[in-house]
């Protein structure tokens, strides 16, 4: 049969034949794709004619079009159910890829071909219209980070270095994991389950059956908290999570050594710090703040460090009441962190607002049909249309067509919402094909969350935490969606890391909207809608605690500590790994022994097995303008719509933001957007920290 993969598909909204596509496929397909963007830009690097838009840009930008087909089909499909055979396939072609980009980006032909081009705009031979003028400008600076001007020596190590980091990223993804399986924790008696819902309990029981064991098991999520510490009352198993969860990665425990992910850790952070000074650059943090909207180390550094005290001095207040409420439920106990969740959910209940009841209401099909594809209806004019003939790379992956309000197709969503062994952790959106008018292409993307799975004959139900991922993500999808761009390569979320998490930070205001929860926040069983009390007390509730900012904070501060520690100071070996972690914390003040960060080191996937290293930050960045942009669109409202959730407000988001992509310059589509730069008083008000 014909490889799948070699041309654009033709499935309806380019949907890649799954149902047809083997491992075979998608290593001939690397493979001829690499040969192919070579050739492309060998002719254009020996183009004899002056260079031009279309010589240039436009033939750069389909140079890779098997290549990146291949890859975008493939890594969604590894991500979310991998095999060992993908594993394989990713592990052999990982330090290939590296060394493919290297081949493209330290060919000096190239480069001049980009300078000439630059040059003959300027003296008025050429026109450049904004995109094209932009684009232009990314790929000179992309060859200038990328070491052009190096000596041949120099361009040497690079390919090496790039080539190791390509396989340990990959290497520490697969160890996260295998130990976050690894690292589910097995229950035997059933009184240890004491707190739990009959529904929580059946869901583990099948998670026990699945791997052959008797009892339950509970899965670990990819972050520090535990989902079930929140109502576990048997204090003995909230040890053993916990515990469980912050040994992952360290060789501890029965096993442990097999998903020990130190010394790769160390190995990815040392070749980084090479990296950067060979370059030019004082560290790996400078070299990626460069391309960022922060631009700098010493913001960064700026913002996270203004922030923590005050947030220490929150978490302080937050741990003496908790402290006191242990001592009456338990005289002799000490305050540990496993304590925490299940402490702060109690007085919630009792003092303020406690989530956990919504659960009954909260039904995936429902919160994802009546709130998350409603508030993009209500704000774009999107519709959302199952496919159900449409294959996805597995049997649980789901194919929505979206529409326009004149029933165009726009694009496409493939939706992944259960947690499974083969599936990574955490929550993403990727982009399967770019939005692009040089191409003509319509957008398809991806939702890969991990939500629990229902037991069977009965339905999803959510916690309110899994409710506000599924809207996130989708703020990234509506990002991939509304993209107006001509370049593929500056398509949807193609944007700084600093940027990209903003728009999906918006989009998780809207699963606080009133007017949503009425339509999504329904009884599964007697189909009786949240109370409007209850609705009102949720809304009321909407605060960051001072503990859930700080272990946010704690693990930026952690990324920024391995990215801008020189190489002759960070740790020669694994073995160091929890001493640097501790004394880094401790040296910026954010060490608490109540709190430790999101992620620690060994387990942390953004910055050691994904694209975030030294990048975390962007998620506190990206929250002030997010903060910012709620307040426009409140004041877009009025008394009937407070929010500002009306199609004239949803229009100007999605024209001068989401629709812009990457194609100008990330702040500049902000500035269009908004009228400004983002205030930040929006999000010290948000975070408790007034001035």
């Amino acid at each position: 049969m014909t490889n799948p993969l070699l041309a654009p598909s033709t499935l309806p909204l380019q949907l890649p034949d799954y149902a047809n596509l083997t491992d075979a496929d998608v290593a001939q397909a690397v493979e001829a794709g690499m040969q192919q963007q070579l050739a492309a830009l060998e002719a254009l690097a020996t183009d004899p004619e002056p260079p031009t838009v279309a010589n240039v840009l436009h033939a750069w930008e389909t140079s890779g079009a098997t290549l990146d087909r291949t890859m975008s089909t493939f890594w969604v499909a590894r991500s979310a159910d991998t095999t060992p055979e993908r594993d394989a396939l990713m592990a052999k072609y990982a330090p290939l890829m590296a060394a493919h980009d290297d081949t493209i980006m330290l060919d000096g032909r190239l480069y001049q071909r980009l300078i000439a081009l630059r040059d003959r705009a300027e003296a008025g031979e050429v026109d450049l219209d904004e995109q094209d003028a932009f684009v232009l400008q990314e790929r000179i600076r992309g060859y200038e980070r990328s070491g052009i001007h190096l000596s041949e020596d120099d361009k040497t190590r690079l390919k090496q270095i790039n080539s190791q980091l390509a396989s340990l990223s990959n290497h520490f993804d697969a160890l996260l994991t295998a130990g976050r399986n690894a690292a589910a924790v097995h229950v035997t008696d059933e009184a240890e389950l004491a707190g739990l819902s009959e529904g929580d309990k059946a869901g583990l029981r099948e998670a026990a059956e699945a791997r052959d064991l008797d009892g339950w098991l509970i899965p670990i999520v990819n972050t520090t908290g535990q989902p079930l510490l929140d109502t576990m009352d048997h204090r003995p198993l909230r040890e053993r999570v916990f515990r469980a969860s912050v040994d992952r990665g360290l060789g501890k425990g029965e096993g442990g050594e097999e998903f020990d992910s130190r010394d790769t850790l160390v190995t990815i952070a040392r070749y980084r710090a090479e990296r950067a000074a060979l370059l030019g650059y004082e560290h790996h943090a400078a070299y990626a703040h460069e391309i960022g909207c922060a631009r700098t180390t010493d913001a960064v550094n700026d913002i996270l460090t203004r922030l923590t005290p005050g947030v220490v001095e929150l978490t302080n207040r937050e741990a003496a009441a908790l402290g006191e409420r242990l001592h009456t439920l338990d005289p002799e106990a000490t305050f540990e962190p496993w304590d925490w969740q299940y402490l702060s959910s109690k007085e919630a209940a009792e003092t303020s607002f406690d989530t956990d009841q919504l659960k009954p209401y909260l039904e995936f099909e429902r919160v994802l049909r009546e709130g998350v594809f409603a508030a993009a209806t209500a704000l774009y004019g999107i519709t959302f249309h199952e496919q159900p003939e449409l294959v996805g790379y597995t049997d649980e992956a789901r194919v929505f067509e979206v529409r326009e309000e004149d029933g165009t197709v726009l694009g496409g969503v493939v939706l992944d919402a259960y947690t499974r062994p083969t599936k990574k952790g955490g929550a993403w959106m990727t982009s399967i094909v770019d939005q692009s008018h040089l191409l003509g292409d319509l957008p398809l993307v991806t939702n890969t969350c991990n939500v629990p799975p229902p037991a069977a004959g009965s339905p999803s139900l959510m916690t309110w935490d899994n409710v506000i991922t599924l809207f996130h993500e989708f703020g990234h999808d509506l990002h991939g969606l509304l993209s107006n761009v001509r370049y593929p390569s500056r398509s949807g979320t193609s944007v700084p890391r600093d940027f990209v998490e903003f728009p999906s930070q918006v989009n998780e205001i809207w699963a606080w909207e009133p007017s949503l929860l009425r339509r999504y926040a329904v009884h599964h069983e007697t189909g009786e809608p949240l109370a409007e009390e209850t609705i009102q007390k949720l809304v009321a509730s909407r605060t960051e605690s001072g503990r859930d900012t700080l272990e946010l904070l704690a693990a930026m501060l952690l990324d920024q500590a391995w990215h801008q520690t020189p190489l002759e100071e960070l740790p020669a070996s694994g073995e160091d790994v929890e001493a640097f972690e501790a004394a880094a914390l401790e040296k910026v003040g954010a060490a608490h022994p109540l709190v430790p960060p999101r992620y620690r080191s060994a387990y942390f996937h953004h910055i050691f097995g994904g694209g975030y290293a030294a990048g975390y930050y962007s998620y506190l960045w990206s929250e002030v303008m997010d903060a910012d942009t709620v307040a426009w669109f409140r004041e877009q409202g009025d008394e009937d719509n407070p929010s500002g959730m009306t199609r004239a407000a949803g229009h100007h988001f999605r024209t001068e933001l989401l629709g812009r992509g990457g194609s100008i310059e990330a702040m500049e589509t902000y500035r269009r957007f908004r009228g400004g730069d983002p205030d930040v008083s929006h999000l010290l008000e948000r975070l408790g920290l007034g001035a």
